[in-house]
């Protein structure tokens, strides 16, 4: 009988699209949902923000593998017993430096003050700035931040990075620890967010973090969702103590047409889509995973 992978992601649109994927490139494994009979047999779960209740509604699961690049959708499950896998893809790192990079170049080359002067119809020539004149500061160092910032520092900016625990990567200079939060952040241009989402880092975007930017700094916010104290974001563009921010992520997604967010000039806002792995990248390690075991 064929290993069985338990589809348990909140997503009906991704869900149909990697049973497709899984059933079309790997047919020597079974992908089901909740309801289908052969769910109690399934050891590996393919997981995506799934219920509290997973592993007592299928006890023969022993690995719960996220289909993201973090593991903090799986919440209170992270310390349970069974074993926790997450997506390691390439091109999402790559996908993910290609985002952060025209947001870097969004801001250095000044097209957020240009569109302002578009619709005021005016015409303001502004001094081109070098990729070496930008200080660039990354909120985490894991395998996407870490990737993004060793980019970035190869093509000439200055970066600056902070992580919970020490690191050395070339081209970076790297802090580490509550206390040196201030010291990174007080000449930065602009401001990237890759940390992973825990108690520590939930609501670390707030104003007290973000008014130790100097009134220059942009935002670039592609981590998660609960990082960012959306209402204290409002209160430092309004009263000019920051020069804007490009916002992926949202804790409350969709974000609700009534936001302000999605009216503030000084607010560039994308759908969640700075970086996804392919759906055959995502089925193919699942499926690794549920073979591994």
């Amino acid at each position: 009988m064929k290993p069985v992978v338990l589809s348990m992601i909140n997503n009906e649109e991704l869900t149909n699209e990697l049973l497709a994927c899984a059933k079309n490139n790997h047919p020597e494994v079974e992908w089901v949902l909740p309801d289908n009979p052969l769910a109690r047999q399934a050891k590996v779960a393919a997981c995506w923000q799934p219920p509290v209740t997973i592993l007592t509604d299928f006890p023969n699961l022993e690995c719960l593998h996220s289909i993201g690049a973090g593991v903090d959708n799986l919440g209170d499950l992270l310390h349970s017993s069974v074993k926790i896998n997450r997506i390691v893809d390439d091109g999402q790192k790559t996908g993910m430096f290609e985002y952060v990079l025209w947001g870097v170049l969004y801001y250095q080359r000044d097209m957020d003050r240009y569109n302002q002067d578009k619709k005021l119809k005016q015409w303001n020539p502004l001094p081109q700035r070098t990729m070496q004149s930008i200080k660039v500061g990354i909120l985490g160092l894991g395998e996407l931040g870490g990737y993004v910032g060793e980019k970035l520092a190869a093509m000439g900016y200055q970066v600056y990075g902070w992580s919970r625990t020490e690191k050395q990567i070339n081209g970076i200079t790297s802090y580490h620890g509550q206390s040196t939060l201030p010291t990174l952040l007080e000449d930065l241009d602009i401001l990237v967010n890759l940390l992973p989402l825990n108690p520590q880092t939930k609501g670390i975007l707030n104003q007290d973090l973000l008014s130790k930017l100097p009134s220059k700094a942009a935002l670039i916010h592609c981590g998660r969702g609960d990082h960012l104290v959306e209402k204290d974001l409002e209160v430092l563009l309004n009263n000019n103590r920051l020069r804007g921010a490009i916002l992926d992520v949202f804790s409350t997604e969709p974000l609700p047409k009534d936001s302000n967010l999605m009216t503030m000039d000084k607010v560039f806002v994308t759908p969640h889509i700075a970086s996804t792995a392919t759906n055959e990248s995502i089925a193919a390690q699942v499926v690794q995973s549920c073979l591994g075991i």
